[in-house]
């Protein structure tokens, strides 16, 4: 087997029923690398199955998962997607082919819902003071931070981020600004998340909450 044109790291807790969604449409000469963080439901057998890597990872959070995705990674460039169906893998490659081509260092998805009431109120409005804190604090032209990112794997690794909870993004972004980076926004569709799983951030007030806390930490 050649080297993978693209790792993808799914980081997945619960799922199982979300995965062969997913999975459905994996781009030719990509690596899937699912991370199950947790999961009680099978997710882990779900994703072996449909030809996934599996890395376990104890730690609680998005940013525990994320970094053992990227660990175990072996290609040059990588790519970071949810797990829960609401967005499409296969619009990781024009961002992967922009992170080639040396016009960006890192490609992000700029969400676009697709069907009605996908993005609640309360978790479009925190992405939306939070794009713009980030815009103050860099250069980097974002108005959203959505689960989905292209870059080198050595230059992300060598940013060191440290977070290991929901302010992963955000310690990315500001991190990759402080290191000179340059980001692209890329429009990918937005929509529901597959029946039978359940958000861990933006279904409910007290996730986004959540959320606001760990960012007002990488703040600090």
């Amino acid at each position: 087997m050649g080297m993978s044109l693209c790792d993808v790291v799914i980081p997945c807790r619960d799922e199982a029923r979300a995965l062969p969604l997913v999975l459905a449409a994996v781009p030719d000469g990509w690596n899937v690398i699912v991370v199950d963080n947790g999961s009680t439901d099978g997710t882990a057998d779900v994703a072996r199955t449909l030809g996934a890597e599996v890395v376990t990872e104890d730690r609680p959070g998005y940013g525990a998962a994320v970094h053992a995705g990227m660990l175990a990674a072996t290609a040059e460039h990588v790519a970071v997607i949810d797990g829960d169906a609401s967005m499409r893998l296969d619009e990781l490659v024009p961002m992967l082919d922009l992170v080639r081509s040396g016009a960006v260092a890192m490609a992000v998805g700029r969400r676009r819902p697709v069907v009605a009431g996908v993005w609640p109120w309360h978790a479009r409005l925190g992405t939306q003071l939070l794009a713009t804190l980030i815009r103050r604090r860099s250069r980097f032209p974002i108005h959203d931070l959505a689960p989905m990112r292209v870059c080198r794997r050595d230059d992300l690794l060598a940013l060191g981020v440290q977070d290991r909870r929901f302010g992963y993004p955000l310690e990315l972004m500001l991190r990759a600004a402080g290191a000179g980076w340059t980001v692209q926004e890329v429009d990918v569709s937005y929509g529901r998340r597959a029946a039978g799983t359940k958000s861990k951030v933006s279904g409910s007030v007290r996730g986004t909450v959540l959320v606001a806390h760990d960012f007002a930490k990488v703040l600090r």
